[in-house]
């Protein structure tokens, strides 16, 4: 069996590969999609902010993300993806917040999960098992 520490290390490392690597899917795609920017950019117009943050995506799911799995300034990292996550709810899923879809679970799981794993990472830091573990 592992030792307590080491265990704790491996699964620090599971949730940041796991958290990092399905979040960078996400902006690699937006990446080779300029109309997903544009899209962002007329939300965050249409609430008053600059559209220029809509190149916020890109640290949020591009450059936060490699930072969570490679475990350099993990914490870091973590909490930009938290910020990212809660700008999506924000701009484009606020009315789904209190419902369930069509098989009777959270209609925003998938965005919970990510949310609240990157604040995870972000409390629980990287572990021994990073670049630069914290």
């Amino acid at each position: 069996m592992f030792k307590s520490q080491q265990s704790e290390d491996v699964g620090k490392l599971i949730l940041r590969v796991m958290l990092g690597g399905l979040t960078v899917f996400h902006g690699v795609a937006k990446l080779g999609d300029g109309s997903a920017l544009n899209w962002i950019g007329r939300q965050l117009s249409d609430l008053g902010l600059p559209s220029v943050l809509a190149y916020g995506v890109y640290v949020g799911e591009i450059v936060a993300p490699l930072m969570v799995l490679a475990g350099v300034y993990c914490r870091i990292g973590a909490g930009l993806m938290v910020v990212n996550m809660l700008f999506a709810v924000g701009l484009v899923h606020t009315a789904e917040l209190l419902t369930l879809n069509e098989h009777g679970g959270y209609a925003l799981e998938l965005q919970a999960f990510y949310t609240f794993a990157a604040l995870a990472v972000m409390l629980m830091g990287s572990g021994r098992f990073a670049v630069r573990p914290d």
